[in-house]
């Protein structure tokens, strides 16, 4: 058996329970993929991108529901090893890999670097919302996982003052009738690594040019950073406090919170007392 066809299987069999099965309760509890649908998948070229273009395809190849899907990689400007990297591993997974080129680094290291990191991802969505124009697609697919949805949620509170989180699926406010989707959002990270770790397989990490010694290896000292070790730290007191994160934002008593806002309009628990 050709070496990606082993991996393919190792999603379905193998991580069956922890990634396949956690994918399709996605899909269908979210009604993240529809008929008909032209979905742009994303790969940055790290482990969770690269895992959900193969789970798209085992869903393509043997779901119901017909859709076409782009695999779609855009280069910002990207050093030759990581470059290289990203698209040997396409070659290694058999993924049709599309990729184009943009100057984003090089723009943004004119511009402000004190602001890279949001002029940058600015720029990413920009170009990657034009291409997904270009190809006729309806949605945007990327590989955000069940711990990027934790730790964003503790990122908003500590540091924003706000309770939010990243959503399964939301509509563009600058592109109209493109959609961005989350397939992964169930899945955990330490599964992803389990699938990586088993089929031998190395991913570019972090290709930022203005933090490239993290390429292979997260050495980050980013907040994200910061929230992953809490919660590692966390789950050693309690196994479930991920879980009980995650549910708590499915689970919003109303009658119990100062205040929330709505369509930009701020509400206070005093309105109705």
């Amino acid at each position: 058996m050709e070496r990606y066809k082993e991996i393919e299987r190792s999603i379905i069999k193998k991580f069956r329970k922890e990634i396949w099965h956690n994918f399709v309760k996605a899909v269908k509890d979210y009604e993240l993929i529809e008929e008909n649908d032209k979905i742009m998948v994303c790969i940055s070229g790290g482990k969770d991108s690269f895992l959900l273009a193969k789970c798209i395809e085992e869903l393509k190849r043997h779901g119901k529901i017909k859709f076409d899907a782009y695999y779609v990689t855009m280069d910002p400007g990207y050093n030759e090893y990581n470059r290289n990297l990203i698209i040997e591993n396409a070659k290694l997974l058999n993924v049709d890999l599309q990729m184009f080129n943009t100057d984003i680094y090089d723009t943004v290291a004119k511009i402000d670097s004190k602001s890279s990191c949001y002029l940058c991802a600015r720029m990413r969505r920009g170009h990657l919302y034009n291409k997904a124009k270009e190809l006729g697609c309806n949605k945007i697919a990327l590989g955000h996982h069940f711990d990027d949805v934790i730790e964003t949620t503790l990122l908003s509170m500590f540091y924003g003052s706000e309770i939010k989180t990243m959503l399964p699926k939301l509509h563009s406010d600058n592109f109209e009738g493109l959609e961005l989707i989350r397939p992964m959002y169930l899945i955990k990270e330490s599964s992803i690594l389990a699938w990586k770790k088993s089929n031998d397989l190395s991913f570019i990490n972090c290709a930022c040019r203005f933090v490239e010694n993290c390429s292979i290896n997260d050495t980050s000292t980013s907040k994200r950073k910061e929230m992953k070790d809490l919660i590692n730290n966390l789950r050693k007191v309690n196994k479930d406090i991920d879980y009980n994160i995650f549910k708590s934002l499915d689970n919003i008593n109303l009658n119990c919170v100062l205040g929330y806002t709505k369509n930009k309009e701020k509400h206070s628990f005093l309105d109705e007392y």
